[in-house]
């Protein structure tokens, strides 16, 4: 057996076992020396949607960024799809992103392109085949419900058609984890609930979501399980849980 197939089989192995996402006791301590995160254990098993909610300064943007290899811990463990990041090399960190999908608040579009060359560009990325783009990128647009849209300039968009782009841009090279941030921070209740719904339909289809949220009213209305942090410590890790205040 070739020795990447050997490599394939375990960390399938180890994603049965621990979790397609698992921190074990993981810190992380910026220059000032206060944690951002402090002992932080969790697993997330493949096919899970699970909301991290918690005030400004709780940890969830460190923990996002500790998942995309932005930040490394300070000590403790993060795997990722059986992957220990911590030993990741520098120049393999793009190829193991190609199985995050990202979503961020703020969209992140790019302004001088449509809609399809937004989405493509994802792909052309990770140097998909133009024939395959030409089939892929029409097709996940059809299922964000932007099938029409794809000459349109970000400009000429909505918010919610906005994060419909970046979400399909996400969701095009069909990976194994969304991670949302705030995905919809800039958006008024009905474009909330419309993405909202459309990340459920996602993790419907098998794909594992995470989403990070200030959004009380979401957060308790689809009862998902829901990961409280509170200044780097995980206080509450409920299935079918509701938003904590913790003011």
């Amino acid at each position: 057996m070739a020795r990447k197939d050997v490599q394939r089989q375990l960390r399938e192995q180890f994603i049965e076992e621990n979790g397609i996402i698992c921190l074990d006791n993981v810190s992380k301590a910026y220059s000032t020396g206060s944690p951002a995160l402090n002992n932080v254990s969790l697993t997330i098993k493949p096919g899970e949607f699970v909301f991290i909610v918690g005030n400004s300064g709780s940890g969830k943007s460190t923990l996002i960024k500790l998942l995309l290899r932005e930040l490394t811990a300070s000590s403790g463990s993060v795997y990722v799809m059986g992957h220990d990041l911590s030993k990741i090399p520098r120049r393999k960190i793009p190829q193991f992103r190609r199985n995050l999908g990202v979503v961020f608040q703020d969209f992140r579009l790019l302004k001088d392109r449509n809609v399809f060359e937004n989405v493509a560009f994802a792909q052309r990325v990770i140097q998909v085949p133009a024939k395959e783009i030409q089939r892929n990128v029409p097709a996940i647009l059809s299922t964000v419900g932007l099938a029409g849209k794809y000459k349109s300039k970000p400009r000429q968009l909505s918010g919610g058609e906005q994060q419909r782009v970046a979400l399909a841009r996400a969701l095009v090279n069909k990976p194994s984890i969304l991670l949302a941030d705030e995905p919809t921070g800039n958006l008024d209740p009905t474009n909330t609930w419309e993405i909202m719904n459309l990340l459920e339909e996602i993790n419907a289809n098998g794909t594992t979501v995470l989403v990070v949220t200030h959004n009380s009213e979401v957060v308790n209305a689809m009862q998902k399980r829901v990961i409280t942090l509170k200044k780097g410590v995980i206080v509450s890790d409920e299935e079918e849980g509701g938003y904590i205040d913790e003011d």
